[in-house]
């Protein structure tokens, strides 16, 4: 039999625990024919000799967001400010060229990481003729000058849930800095962003996600909230694969608050529809709910309060914890699995309490509900996690990117549980593979490089006894992700009959030093059999 390629001569690590290592596979039809003496007898359309090189899964990151990473190239890079006059310099360099009166959007600021805080008085005077917008790396606050603050107040103001995330210093003046909900009244300034501009930021954003052998993500919140960047958000999504250029499997998640229609004590969309609506490339995922705010913002909620700032905070919930549960559970009878954000332990709790109600009432979801981040979890919750089939989805490379100062938050004790992975493990939890990104550093292998380490940017350790070994970090990203979003049975490892995606590396993440996963070449990415990233003409 003839079929379309036979890769030869590789290091394939396929993360099928019955058969962890091959020499050749075969792709035909968008997925796998088999692994060596599988293959015996075939011929192939083309053969194509790797030459040693290693061969994985593709890899899979189930929480990152994708239209915002793809706006974010656009935008003033503040990545790099560590003072408050490296924001001004930006800013001001930037309304030099800008327009009067037009939007200035800065994006990646890391207000945890920043020696000097920027005030408002500053802000104004960096760009005193322009709607200033600088969004904060973990996406649960912004700076915006007065120009920004008068709009807001000519449009009506809001909530006094969102008027409270508009912070005040001590004698009850405007900062500039906005929280939580209090983004939504700047966002309602310049949103929806045209359907044009969410389909050229997901071309943007998934072109690098080849490059990084990226495969399948899982795009976390669209279409609503603060999060989300248009109601029609989903057609961008449509549109993009229909045109060819969305080069990785893509699972939105619909934000809570987008499922608008109520019927019976159902919430969802006013067709019905519900998670697992689409195919293999396009598939809606679970539904997105906000329970708290963030941990490099101290907000969110801790059963006990952070150190290094007001000793009073111990960080809130986003709403009231009854009307929470009230509408997730009613996203749940309408066919909708969970997906919790919850940070700090007392959100997690919220999480658990939750998600239990939503399986005793109507049996297992269709993909396992999920909370995600964990940015503090006790040991009691891991348990129960395990217990529940719920899936915790950590983000390890925060711990490189701010672990520093995260453990000023939250005292040495609690780091140690922050972000847990090994104790998910050792519970028979499912551990996935995730970035944020663009929170943090998305690049899969990077992130592996953190699992592993668990170390800060300054060198040191950070909750080592829930460090894992290579292999584990990358079974994370293949086999746990597909379980994480219930593709395992063709999805994250390489057999027969699976989809035909995978990556081609330079080098072994398993056996190499740590301290280089992160900065080994993908040579090649393939989804459905196709070359999506090829810069060496491997497959060609």
């Amino acid at each position: 039999m003839m079929i379309d390629t036979i890769l030869n001569n590789g290091r394939i690590l396929t993360c099928d625990a019955d058969y962890p290592q091959a020499q050749r596979i075969g792709l035909h039809r968008g997925r796998i024919m088999g692994i060596d003496g599988q293959l015996d007898g075939f011929t192939a359309a083309k053969t194509v000799d790797l030459d040693g090189a290693v061969v994985v899964p593709g890899f899979n990151d189930v929480h990152a967001h994708s239209v915002w990473f793809g706006l974010s190239m656009t935008e003033l890079d503040l990545s790099t400010a560590r003072t408050a006059q490296d924001v001004y310099a930006k800013v001001a360099s930037k309304a030099a060229i800008v327009p009067e009166g037009e939007w200035i959007m800065g994006a990646n600021l890391e207000l945890l990481n920043l020696a000097s805080e920027p005030t408002l008085a500053g802000l104004d005077a960096a760009a005193p003729n322009h709607k200033l917008f600088l969004k904060s790396n973990s996406g649960h606050s912004g700076l915006v000058n007065s120009s920004v603050l008068a709009r807001i107040r000519q449009n009506g103001g809001g909530s006094a849930e969102q008027d409270s995330g508009i912070v005040r210093d001590r004698q009850g003046n405007e900062t500039g800095l906005l929280e939580e909900n209090a983004l939504r009244l700047v966002q309602d300034l310049f949103m929806p962003y045209p359907l044009a501009s969410i389909e050229d930021a997901l071309e943007r954003a998934t072109a690098v996600y080849a490059a990084e052998g990226l495969t399948s993500v899982t795009d976390a919140g669209i279409a609503g909230g603060w999060i989300g960047n248009s109601p029609i958000e989903f057609a961008a999504y449509q549109n993009v694969l229909e045109r060819g250029t969305l080069r990785t499997r893509m699972s939105p998640m619909i934000t809570l608050d987008a499922l608008n229609f109520d019927a019976g004590g159902t919430r969802t969309l006013q067709t019905g529809i519900r998670t697992g609506l689409g195919d293999d490339r396009l598939r809606l995922g679970p539904v997105k709910i906000f329970t708290d705010g963030s941990l490099l913002g101290a907000t969110a909620a801790m059963t006990e309060p952070y150190f290094g700032c007001d000793h009073s905070n111990s960080g809130y919930l986003q709403a009231d914890p009854q009307e929470l549960t009230r509408a997730a559970l009613a996203a749940a009878s309408a066919g909708w699995t969970l997906a919790l954000h919850a940070i700090g332990d007392a959100a997690v709790d919220l999480a658990l309490e939750t998600i239990e109600e939503a399986r005793a009432r109507y049996g297992a979801p269709r993909s396992p509900h999920r909370i995600e981040h964990g940015g503090y979890v006790r040991p009691d919750q891991i348990a129960r996690i395990a217990n529940n089939d719920i899936v915790l989805v950590p983000q390890p490379h925060f711990i490189h990117a701010f672990g520093d100062g995260m453990r000023v938050l939250l005292g040495e004790d609690r780091a140690q549980h922050s972000y847990p992975v090994k104790s998910l493990l050792e519970a028979g939890a499912v551990l996935p593979g995730s970035s944020d990104r663009p929170v943090a550093d998305g690049r899969p292998l990077r992130v592996m490089q953190s699992f592993v380490e668990r170390m800060t940017a300054s060198g040191a350790e950070y909750g080592p006894a829930e460090r894992i070994s290579a292999t584990e970090a990358l079974r994370a990203y293949t086999v746990g992700s597909a379980a994480a979003t219930g593709t395992g049975d063709r999805l994250g490892q390489l057999r027969a009959n699976y989809l035909a995606d995978l990556t081609v590396l330079a080098d072994d993440p398993t056996t190499i030093d740590a301290s280089r996963i992160g900065s080994i070449e993908v040579v090649a990415t393939v989804l459905g059999g196709e070359a999506t990233h090829d810069p060496h003409g491997l497959l060609s």
